[in-house]
């Protein structure tokens, strides 16, 4: 995270000229508690990983765009329509279906479970501060300043659990860059360029598209082929994400309204 950020420094500084010289600070104050609730986010997914299986930790932390809907609808007003929340449900089975999460060898939710549902209500809230905070500040800037939130929470909490930040393998390091260049630098980025122009309604269920994109990657990269389940499930996450999509045209959702969207 903190690579990252330095990453986008020149970019979130940089100053096109419809823009104000100072930043708004209620944008800055959206920016930092979208950065804190991602980085317990990533801190508690983290966790589960080691707690539970992989596969189920990803299905539980993907689970925040129901939140984000449940939020939209009861708390912000939007008309979600039944075309909406039928997609929702198709993209959460259909991911379900491609990570291939063993829920059917659960008994009872173990720790590793409820923490990525835990981890889930921060990433929810991450998008939604998200939708806000874009109405002050351009993508770039707002990832920024979220990303030294967290980078400097991440610190803290590595700090307070005793956990070692050096002392790795060189690859160790080489896929820390990596993951800081394309997961966080870009993917974030494109994540807050999105949630100035669209709601975290949205957005966050097209972000379920994530285990399709790894499952392809997979075929090429790590020589796994797709099973049966798999593509099922993958065309079931791309029909409901445009579910989701098509519920938007009529009635139309209300849009965030970003006043930072021309300086994109």
């Amino acid at each position: 995270m903190a690579l990252a950020t330095l990453v986008l420094t020149p970019l979130a500084l940089r100053r096109p000229p419809a823009t104000p010289r100072v930043w708004p600070r209620r944008g800055v104050l959206l920016a930092l508690l979208g950065g804190l609730s991602l980085s317990v986010d990533l801190a508690l997914w983290n966790t589960a990983v080691g707690l539970t299986s992989a596969a189920n930790a990803t299905l539980f932390a993907n689970t925040a765009p129901l939140w984000v809907a449940l939020v939209a609808w009861a708390a912000l007003g939007e008309r979600l329509r039944p075309l909406f929340w039928g997609g929702l449900a198709l993209t959460l089975l259909g991911a379900a279906a491609v990570a291939g999460a063993d829920l059917h060898s659960h008994t009872g939710l173990g720790l590793g479970d409820l923490l990525a549902i835990l981890a889930s209500f921060f990433y929810a809230g991450y998008y939604l501060l998200t939708q806000f905070g874009r109405r002050y500040l351009r993508s770039a800037a707002y990832v920024w300043v979220a990303g030294l939130a967290s980078s400097a929470s991440l610190l803290a909490i590595s700090l307070l659990l005793g956990l070692p930040l050096t002392g790795y393998p060189p690859a160790t390091y080489l896929w820390f860059v990596a993951l800081a260049l394309i997961t966080q630098a870009f993917g974030y980025l494109a994540v807050g360029y999105a949630l100035g122009h669209l709601p975290a309604s949205v957005v966050s269920p097209t972000m379920v598209g994530q285990p399709v994109v790894t499952a392809l990657l997979a075929i090429p990269l790590l020589a796994e082929p797709l099973s049966l389940t798999q593509i099922v499930g993958g065309t079931a996450v791309l029909i409901g994400i445009l579910m989701v999509h098509r519920s938007r045209l009529s009635p139309r959702i209300p849009q965030p309204g970003i006043a930072a969207q021309s300086a994109d």
